[in-house]
């Protein structure tokens, strides 16, 4: 599914492609909704209808579909490559150089991404396809916990519905014949106090946990460390998410103590995420060099929301290439035996 055009492709499977690359570009504006719109009108109308109409050239009278979705449409019911997906996807590769490639080959999974359960756009098996197309070997799912009410945060009961779709998806996956494995994780919000924002008996279930600050991003340096210094100590943490909080030319990063919060990263065990969402690249260069040095482990992750942006671990391969991130400090380059054995040690 990852990468070519298939002639093949229904008009459901054209327009899912053309979101996935639209994603992959962080296209997140009009072009976007028109084909998640265009969608919901494939999968609601009758495929005699949409037949009938292409044939007639009249596919643009239905409410939802324009000039481009209808084109998709046609092409796809007519066995032609869709030209605009054609286009679509030259322009959304995520480039990499060849030093992050090496890095790239040896990832083996990626553990922090977003479903439809919070503030995701597509469902826990979609990205789990996805994730086999792209040839990792496990993703950790990892929704975002209830503090977060804008991202639509999991509950305790949420939650534990989740973990019984994980259980039902791998054994469908595992029936299907592939090895994958999705793991349970969370990104469990740090609060102000640094406590974790899911009780110690619903942590202790989760295979990979991500903690990550969403609130009070500027309070004081001093508090901040503080904040992050107790998470990362916390036995029940495996992952620092995105450590600054930044959004490259909209938001500045938080303000804390790198030297105090990656020594206690590397005596805790706790890794740190080298994000690869395009805006975010977090930690910023210096931090990561920092990182280094303190010999901590680290984890290069997506922070995926749509299937197109599990193809982002490009740019944090890039990142690590060029700031000479030890291979084997990288937690994702293990095989999932191994990380579970790293996460529960």
């Amino acid at each position: 599914m990852v990468g070519d055009v298939s002639s093949e492709m229904t008009p459901e499977q054209a327009i899912l492609r053309v979101i996935h690359c639209l994603d992959r570009a962080h296209e997140s504006g009009f072009k976007s909704k028109a084909f998640v719109r265009a969608l919901d009108v494939v999968r609601t109308t009758a495929p005699d209808e949409l037949a009938q109409r292409a044939a007639a050239g009249t596919l643009t009278d239905i409410d939802g579909l324009g000039s481009s979705t209808a084109g998709v449409i046609a092409d796809a019911l007519a066995g032609r490559d869709p030209a605009y997906l054609t286009k679509i996807e030259a322009e959304s590769q995520v480039p990499i150089t060849p030093k992050g490639q090496v890095y790239r080959d040896a990832l083996k999974g990626d553990c922090h991404l977003h479903s439809t359960w919070s503030d995701g756009g597509a469902p826990i098996d979609a990205m789990a396809a996805t994730a086999i197309a792209i040839g990792h070997e496990y993703m950790v799912q990892t929704d975002h916990s209830a503090r977060l009410t804008i991202a639509h945060g999991l509950n305790e009961q949420r939650l534990t519905e989740q973990l019984d779709q994980i259980a039902a998806i791998n054994a469908d996956i595992a029936a299907a014949g592939h090895d994958f494995r999705i793991l349970s994780g969370m990104e469990v919000d740090i609060l102000e106090d640094g406590s974790l924002d899911l009780a110690d008996h619903m942590l202790e279930r989760l295979d990979v946990v991500v903690a990550s600050v969403h609130s009070k991003l500027r309070m004081d340096s001093k508090q901040m460390t503080e904040r992050m210094l107790i998470a990362v100590a916390s036995p029940h943490v495996d992952i620092l998410g995105h450590c600054t909080g930044r959004m490259i030319g909209k938001r500045p990063p938080s303000e804390f103590d790198a030297d105090y919060v990656f020594a206690a990263c590397a005596q805790f065990g706790t890794a740190v995420e080298i994000n690869c969402r395009p805006e975010r690249l977090d930690p910023p260069r210096e931090l990561l060099d920092v990182a280094i040095e303190f010999g901590c482990w680290f984890s290069i992750d997506t922070d995926a929301h749509a299937t197109g942006q599990l193809e982002w671990q490009a740019l944090g391969c890039d990142r690590a290439a060029e700031r000479a991130v030890p291979l084997d400090r990288i937690i994702n380059t293990m095989p999932v035996d191994e990380l579970l054995a790293w996460t529960t040690a």
